[in-house]
């Protein structure tokens, strides 16, 4: 099944488009964009859900986004699959008509709403465009860069912590090694005087008692 109508309409009354669309069948818009327009895309998809009597997101969908430059022999310029909701983005190389697809799919099983009689079923689609207009994208981008600053900074302030607590550890080692080198050379100036003195204590008794010998001899 496919769409043709101006996306730009609904950015200017700034409210979300919402659509039914059968599983598996893709859903297309065409849209004239200007070279190096910016496009942002937010969607949600929910099936109905007869117990709950309400569409639900459930992990079972995917959609299938693709967006095509028919001016280029439609040349692809995005092909993503994510979840039930999500986001997309692209700019215009070049100036001409882009058509955007949706393909939504669902494990769940159900028939699809517009191959059954009955109101509910198939996959509810809510798409919120913004074309040309970088300040959403640019303030979650800020959050996200002033997030990582951040991040750096705590990172950067934790090494600094390091290098100065790495810095502090040397310098009690450097002290603890002058203390110590400054130890042992008093310890051996004193083991150097002790035997200096001992030395001359000896030598001092041999001399005392070889003239005491000598005396004795001599009486």
């Amino acid at each position: 099944m496919r769409s043709l109508f101006s996306l730009a309409t609904f950015v200017a009354a700034a409210q979300a488009l919402y659509f039914y669309v059968d599983g598996g069948t893709p859903k297309c818009f065409y849209e004239e964009l200007p070279k190096d327009t910016l496009v942002v895309g937010h969607y949600a998809a929910s099936e109905w859900d007869e117990r709950a009597n309400q569409w639900q997101e459930h992990q079972g969908i995917s959609i299938y986004i693709t967006v095509d430059e028919i001016f280029d022999n439609n040349h692809r310029v995005v092909s993503q699959r994510g979840t039930s909701s999500g986001r997309f983005t692209f700019s215009a190389a070049d100036a001409g008509d882009h058509k955007i697809c949706f393909m939504p799919s669902s494990s769940s099983g159900r028939a699809g709403w517009l191959s059954m009689a009955n109101y509910n079923g198939g996959i509810k689609l809510r798409l919120d465009m913004v074309i040309g207009e970088t300040n959403q994208i640019e303030s979650d981008d800020k959050e996200k860069l002033q997030d990582i600053t951040t991040r750096v900074k705590d990172l950067n302030a934790r090494l600094n912590d390091i290098r100065r607590e790495q810095v502090f550890q040397r310098e009690r080692e450097a002290e603890f090694r002058d203390q110590s080198e400054s130890t042992n050379a008093r310890v051996v100036r004193w083991i150097i005087i002790q035997l200096v003195v001992l030395g001359a204590t000896c030598a001092w008794q041999l001399s005392h008692l070889r003239s005491f010998f000598i005396k004795q001899k001599l009486t």
